[in-house]
């Protein structure tokens, strides 16, 4: 009986890698708004109430492709702090080196990339499934700052105007405990300029504009990191 339902596992296994592969097809070729099941279904050659068995809507199926992204994205990040190459460096080469690894994920995975931080999806509301898998970026560079923070290296940040030092600390309760609250908001400020620079590039701002990309994107990390400290 255990062998029998190992064996279901598998072909379940195998059939929803499938949807999800022929999905990122789609995504692809028409776009997230455009994905359909029926057409999934149809590519497959599967019968739409077949695939409802493993996606009951293209929301879920959305989430799933999110959850993926999202996770592979924050593989690279961490696999890029916890390279070799990265112990005993020195802090700021440590978090240029996980943002040239997200962009590296990005430029290689454009449509999946496009999926996360392009045009939101008609319709589509992502639940909370979706959080942690998104967090995984933005903390491993809170490891990168809160390293340097515990071996007394890193730079403080300015503190806070008035009317943000209330939000500057919720910030750095939810996402960076034990940094001060300037560092939080500095962190969570260049966190979302290190997409912005990775979105001019995928969607295609840079064109035209900037031909040495990589070393324009390695400069400005760096200066991204000087500003939270590094």
């Amino acid at each position: 009986m255990e062998k029998i339902r190992g064996a279901r596992a598998r072909a379940r296994d195998e059939v929803t890698a499938a949807i999800k592969d022929e999905a990122r097809r789609q995504l692809a070729a028409e776009g997230a708004a455009k994905l359909s099941l029926r057409a999934v279904a149809r590519e497959l050659g599967m019968v739409s109430s077949a695939l409802y068995r493993y996606f009951p809507s293209r929301d879920e199926l959305l989430t799933a492709l999110i959850v993926d992204a999202y996770n592979a994205l924050g593989a690279a990040a961490e696999a890029a702090l916890a390279a070799p190459a990265a112990e005993g460096g020195d802090h700021l080469a440590r978090w240029t080196g996980v943002c040239r690894a997200v962009r590296a994920w990005a430029v290689a995975h454009p449509h999946e990339y496009a999926l996360l931080y392009g045009s939101p999806v008609p319709g589509y509301h992502a639940p909370r499934d979706t959080v942690g898998p998104a967090s995984r970026v933005g903390l491993a560079l809170v490891g990168v700052v809160r390293a340097a923070h515990d071996d007394g290296s890193a730079r403080p940040c300015p503190e806070p105007p008035g009317e943000l030092r209330d939000e500057a600390r919720r910030i750095a309760a939810e996402l960076a405990p034990g940094l001060p609250p300037g560092s939080a908001l500095v962190l969570l400020r260049t966190w979302s300029q290190l997409f912005g620079l990775i979105s001019f590039e995928v969607f295609g701002q840079f064109d035209r504009i900037v031909t040495e990309r990589e070393a324009f994107f390695a400069e400005a990390a760096a200066r991204l990191g000087r500003e939270a400290g590094l």
